[in-house]
């Protein structure tokens, strides 16, 4: 089959389209024909090296998948051949205590598909059967792969984690980005106010029309002291985070008393000082967040066959193109979701 791989770690250089061994499917996996797949920063960490010791070598990225069910294992049931899916991203053994109650995240065999397993930069893909989910009947392939990480781990870190309320205010962080556009989106359907920032003022009509309330640009705006006139004084209850270091400071300026401060990740690095005394003064909650259960992207996923959320498509490349899609990732040029049609 053909497909995107590294080889050993590195640059954009490392990416190499090529001839590659098509899979071979346990009793337990189904193996399907990927139609699109969608970028993450993931894919960026992993070509980079970040806990390389996960990552097989020669290495297919790519968690966000949709494509047909080419063949199923004879333990797989509830599916068919040619059936149009999409791959919940994350693996877990289903059955100890964290599986059970949903924080499937918390497993001790938690796995991400295309990071510690093969993924979707790739003419086929091989996953456990409880990991294939219809796609709804009016998506496209490109659609579908643009929902399952980024809205799972938007719900996970508002709904589960911070427990938004209506008539909340909550400060999105680069909103550009493919969890900060869904986390606009949940933020609006959970009934709260939404704060967003973005990198340009090119991106500030689309997160807009996204529901943003407010849109602010961090590179040249003070965003603490423009939350702060915002919300006349009040600031913020919860701030949606994935960016870290470079934000960390100005999200805990952002907050109102008891304000709960939810992270997904660090692009912008991981090392971040914190004054204890403002923390337990405040009553600050300070959370972090890693994914979601199967669970919940059933939940989520049932909002998109009504209209309430929908995915948001920034570009579309064709899989020989990966390396520059990924640096378009890189540079920060996107709003959304960056697709390969495979």
């Amino acid at each position: 089959m053909k497909a995107v791989r590294f080889h050993e770690f590195g640059g954009l250089e490392k990416l190499r389209f090529e001839e590659a061994p098509e899979p071979h499917i346990s009793p337990t996996e189904a193996l399907v024909r990927v139609r699109a797949c969608a970028l993450n920063h993931l894919d960026i960490w992993a070509r980079g090296g970040t806990r390389s010791e996960r990552i097989p070598l020669p290495h297919i990225s790519g968690s966000d998948i949709s494509g047909e069910i080419a063949e199923l294992g004879n333990l797989v049931s509830g599916h068919s051949k040619g059936e149009k899916v999409l791959i919940v991203p994350g693996i877990s053994c289903g059955i100890c205590d964290y599986c059970s109650n949903g924080w499937d995240s918390l497993c001790d065999s938690y796995k991400i598909v295309g990071y510690e397993t093969q993924g979707g930069y790739a003419e086929f893909v091989a996953v456990p059967g409880a990991n294939v989910l219809p796609i709804p009947d009016k998506f496209s392939f490109e659609q579908a792969a643009a929902v399952p990480l980024v809205f799972l781990t938007a719900w996970h870190m508002l709904v589960t984690r911070a427990h938004l309320t209506p008539g909340e205010t909550v400060l999105v962080w680069a909103v550009g980005s493919g969890v900060g556009s869904a986390a606009v989106q949940v933020a609006k359907l959970l009934g709260a106010k939404v704060i967003a920032t973005v990198g340009s003022d090119v991106k500030k009509e689309k997160a807009q029309k996204l529901g943003a309330d407010f849109v602010l640009n961090h590179h040249i705006q003070d965003i603490p002291s423009e939350v702060k006139r915002l919300t006349n004084g009040r600031k913020v209850n919860v701030v949606f985070d994935h960016i870290g270091e470079a934000t960390w400071e100005k999200s805990m300026k952002s907050m109102a008393p008891a304000g709960r401060l939810v992270n997904c990740g660090v692009t912008s690095g991981g090392k971040a000082e914190i004054d204890i005394r403002y923390v337990f003064v405040k009553q600050f909650s300070l959370m972090g967040s890693f994914m979601g259960g199967r669970g919940e992207l059933l939940k989520v996923l049932s909002f998109f066959e009504d209209g309430k959320l929908k995915p948001v498509l920034d570009s579309i490349f064709p899989l020989m193109e990966a390396a520059k899609a990924q640096e378009r990732m890189e540079k920060s040029q996107h709003f959304g979701k960056i697709v390969l049609k495979v």
